[in-house]
C-alpha cells in the first residue's frame, strides 16, 4: 500500500510501498499479550533471594531456658516463626526466562507495525540524519510531527539520531534489529525512516495465506 512520506518539517515528500503483510495485517491483539509477557519475563534478572534456616547467621545458643519462663519451648532463634530467623518457601534465585515460536512474535511484531498504520500514528520521515548530537533539534522535529510519545525506529548507523533522541523524556530511539512488541505497544506513535521501513518489508515480509486475506477484505468491506 501507498504511505505518505514526510521530511523533518512534516510537509510531504513522496509516497513509499509499504508490504501488506507487514504493515496491513490484520491486528490480533491476544498476540501482544503472549509476545509482550515472554518479553518481561524474559528481562527480569531473577535475584531475588531469602535466608533458609541454614543461611542465617548468629549465635547457636538456646534463647531461654526450656522451663520455668512461662513462655514455649524454643531451641534455637533460627527458626522461622524467630525474629530475624529463616524464611520457609521464599523466593530464591531462578530463571524466569522463556519463549515463543519465532513465528509469533515475527507475526505479533507485524500486528503491532500494522496497528500504529491503521491508527494514523506512523510517520515515514526522509532524510533525518543529523550530522552532530543535537537533543534540542530532535525535540523541534518531533514537535513538527506532532508526536507525544514516540519510538524513533532507524538504523544502528544512524548513532547521531540515537544520541540526541535518548534524553528526551517521552522519546525513545531503537534499531530496526531490536525492535519489539513492548516498544512498539508502549509508545504512542511510531517515527521511521525510509531505510527502516526497506529493512521492515524485506525482514517480515510473508505471503499472506487464503484466511488471512478473506479476514482483510472482511475488515476492508
Amino acid at each position: 500500500m501507498k504511505f505518505d512520506v514526510v521530511d523533518t518539517k512534516n510537509a510531504k515528500v513522496g509516497d513509499i510501498e509499504l508490504d501488506d503483510s507487514v504493515f496491513g495485517a490484520v491486528v490480533r491483539e491476544h498476540l501482544f499479550w503472549e509476545v509482550v509477557r515472554m518479553e518481561r519475563a524474559n528481562q527480569r534478572r531473577g535475584t531475588h533471594s531469602t535466608k533458609t534456616v541454614s543461611e542465617v547467621k548468629g549465635s547457636g545458643a538456646k534463647p531461654y531456658k526450656q522451663k520455668g519462663t512461662g513462655r514455649a519451648r524454643h531451641g534455637s532463634n533460627y527458626a522461622m516463626n524467630m525474629r530475624g530467623g529463616g524464611v520457609v518457601f521464599g523466593p530464591r534465585p531462578r530463571d524466569y526466562s522463556y519463549s515463543v515460536p519465532k513465528k509469533v512474535v515475527d507475526q505479533a511484531i507485524r500486528c503491532a507495525l500494522s496497528l500504529r498504520a491503521e491508527q494514523g500514528k506512523l510517520r515515514v520521515v526522509q532524510g533525518w540524519k543529523p550530522s552532530s548530537p543535537k537533543t534540542k533539534e530532535a525535540r523541534t522535529v518531533l514537535a513538527a510531527l506532532d508526536t507525544e510519545k514516540p519510538l524513533v525506529v532507524d538504523l544502528d548507523a544512524n548513532e547521531n539520531l540515537a544520541l540526541s533522541v535518548r534524553n528526551l523524556a517521552k522519546a525513545n530511539f531503537i534499531s530496526v534489529e531490536e525492535l519489539t512488541v513492548y516498544d512498539l505497544l508502549d509508545h504512542a506513535e511510531l517515527v521511521i525512516s525510509e531505510d527502516a521501513v526497506a529493512r521492515l518489508n524485506e525482514r517480515y515480509h510473508i505471503e499472506l495465506s487464503r484466511k488471512e486475506r478473506e479476514l482483510r477484505e472482511a475488515n476492508n468491506a
